[in-house]
């Protein structure tokens, strides 16, 4: 039997007054294409080895969309999956979220492409782009609309095709992504706290060791861009590295402490799933236990904004996550941002 809500943890957000309605994630859902392309493929396209790649991320095989598979393709499947768990139909939804950093294209959002794909069409619709960090950024911009009483049913979709802007002839960094979709179902659900807190943040002073430079309007596709593969995402690892581990463990960190929670209440630890070097660290600072954290990094590699929500819902699939059970999430992205969240499940 699940106690009440009250007794179970402190809400940080009634602690402050808050007077609206609680918002809990309902159901989840994930897609990823059916191509698998592993270390040993990789060893035949650039200057890199299984053992490379596995001692220094932890990844074996990522996931590769089609050709004529996009992202609001992949994000319409999650989307349908999450709504058939929750028994959710199209008219329902209120509003439609994508967090991306590879839209089909710059505009319309990908949300809108979604919301005709899903049949949705009460739904207003919009995408953020928040890289990594994008699932729990968008997490808590839908969580706002259900507590404010605006909309009642939220779809949250991290979908990304990161495929098509990785540089296949970088070694450092067509060996970590692959391409994948979550769908969340946000709604207000009686006697559960559910998402309790979120805590964000971003440091545009390091905005350049992650970027792809082409593209915008500093700079637009030319033959000069294109030909200097500006086009391509970009990273300067090490730097990478070191700023995901303290900002993903001051997260958490913070997140814990608003809630008074010490980690061995925490079921369920979902990091980002970038590097597994990243999340034994991570989990290492925190006192976290081995079997508290979920990882499936192994089967996917970095699927950007789509990380978290995956591992969610595997980890709920599998039976890690039960009712009632308390979860971290904890994201990292190019920005740079990144976030944590405590939810009760």
């Amino acid at each position: 039997m699940i106690p009440p809500a009250s007794k179970v943890v402190k809400n940080p957000r009634a602690k402050h007054g808050f007077r609206g309605r609680t918002c809990s994630i309902t159901a989840v859902g994930s897609y990823v294409p059916e191509k698998i392309l592993t270390n040993a493929d990789l060893e035949r396209m650039v200057d890199t080895s299984d053992q490379w790649i596995t001692t220094r991320t932890g990844i074996k095989q990522r996931r590769i969309a089609a050709a004529n598979e996009h992202t609001s393709h992949m994000a319409a499947k999650a989307a349908l999956r999450a709504m058939a768990k929750g028994g959710i139909s199209p008219e329902q939804i209120d509003l439609i979220i994508v967090a991306t950093i590879t839209p089909d294209m710059p505009f319309p959002a990908t949300a809108c492409l979604v919301q005709q794909q899903i049949g949705a069409y009460r739904a207003a619709a919009f995408d953020i782009e928040a890289a990594c960090s994008g699932f729990i950024y968008a997490l808590e911009i839908g969580q706002q609309f259900i507590m404010s009483r605006t909309y009642d049913t939220v779809l949250v979709i991290g979908a990304e095709k990161l495929s098509a802007i990785v540089d296949w002839t970088d070694r450092n960094t067509c060996v970590l992504f692959g391409d994948g979709s979550g769908a969340a179902i946000l709604q207000s659900r009686p006697n559960a706290h559910g998402l309790l807190t979120a805590c964000m943040g971003a440091d545009g002073n390091k905005a350049d060791l992650l970027s792809m430079p082409g593209g915008g309007c500093r700079c637009p596709a030319t033959a000069d861009s294109v030909s200097a593969r500006l086009h391509f995402l970009r990273m300067e690892g090490k730097e990478t590295f070191k700023n995901a581990v303290n900002a993903m463990y001051t997260a958490a960190q913070e997140s814990l402490r608003r809630c008074e929670l010490c980690i061995s209440r925490i079921k369920c630890v979902i990091p980002h799933q970038a590097n597994q070097r990243i999340i034994e660290a991570v989990g290492e600072r925190l006192g976290a236990k081995p079997e508290q954290v979920f990882v499936n990094l192994d089967r996917y590699g970095n699927t950007s904004a789509a990380s978290v929500a995956i591992a969610l819902d595997e980890a709920v699939e599998s039976g890690r996550i039960q009712r009632g059970d308390l979860i971290l999430l904890m994201v990292f992205g190019a920005g740079l941002t990144w976030g944590a969240a405590v939810i009760e499940w």
